[in-house]
């Protein structure tokens, strides 16, 4: 069943170095709040599995936390490149990044498959394609019933999975609304679970047509941290903070000035930071 730890707590808890940790949210419900803790504490030699390493990731590889990333699509979204993931790979600063690429495709059947315990999963792609030539990691079986060729890929089943969402119930239930990426997945795939959520209330209301609700016992901690998506957006909650993402590009850029953004905004800051931003973000 889930706890209602502080954020502190359930990061301390969830997430040890060597593990090798999922931090999902396609577009919106990105736990960037949650990454910050990590960063506070310090940990290290992660390896990071995210469908969309963005701005939540290029923070985490340009602070020191990890050694590998396992990945589709990498960049700041509608601006350009993540300069701190591509310094880390073209220079090895702050540390040398090993990168395992795979299709959109790819990354959702892999979840699946560590959601059902398996250890591969199984379908059609790449085809006529040069990935699986720089990912060995990319294999192909024969089907026993057909003998069509088909591709397979090791099962995600990450040590850490971590998640934001609109709200929880005090039951630790989690509702997960708007757009819905890979996060049920990423949960059920995972050994420990930590979501952060926008609020706690009594009743999580009717479902939405497109929601998913996570029972509480697949959830080992719910954080209440407002705002803690920010700037992705939360649906129903806050808009997306467009303007940051504009900006994350100049402060990025340089190894000087992302290091004294992080530290004015993050290392000298805990998770009440993110209630204001949130709040600013929806006006």
């Amino acid at each position: 069943m889930a706890r209602f730890p502080t954020l502190a707590e359930a990061v301390e808890e969830t997430v040890r170095d060597g593990d090798s940790v999922a931090m999902e949210g396609f577009t919106h419900l990105i736990p960037f709040a949650a990454a910050h803790e990590i960063i506070r504490q310090k940990r290290r030699d992660l390896g990071l599995i995210r469908m969309t390493p963005d701005l939540i990731y290029d923070q985490l590889i340009g602070m020191g936390c990890a050694r590998k990333l396992t990945f589709s699509w990498g960049g700041n979204p509608g601006v350009g490149s993540a300069h701190r993931i591509r310094d880390a790979v073209e220079n090895g600063w702050p540390n040398r990044l090993e990168l395992e690429e795979h299709s959109h495709a790819a990354m959702a059947n892999a979840y699946d498959a560590g959601a059902a315990n398996l250890p591969f999963a199984v379908f059609r792609g790449y085809i006529g394609v040069d990935l699986p030539r720089v990912n060995p990691a990319i294999k192909s079986v024969t089907c026993p019933y057909t003998g069509e060729r088909l591709a397979t890929v090791p099962a995600i089943r990450p040590d850490a999975a971590i998640i934001h969402a609109p709200r929880a119930d005090r039951e630790g239930n989690v509702l997960i609304e708007g757009i819905v990426g890979v996060q049920k997945e990423a949960v059920l795939a995972a050994k420990r679970t930590l979501v952060t959520v926008e609020e706690i209330v009594d009743d999580l209301g009717a479902p939405s047509v497109n929601s998913v609700v996570l029972p509480s016992w697949t959830i080992g901690a719910v954080v209440a941290v407002p705002g803690g998506a920010h700037p992705a957006y939360a649906h129903g909650y806050y808009k997306r903070d467009n303007s940051f993402y504009i900006a994350w590009d100049k402060i990025s850029r340089e190894r000087d000035t992302f290091l004294a953004w992080m530290k004015e905004n993050v290392l000298d800051k805990g998770p009440e930071a993110f209630a204001a931003r949130g709040r600013r973000a929806a006006t």
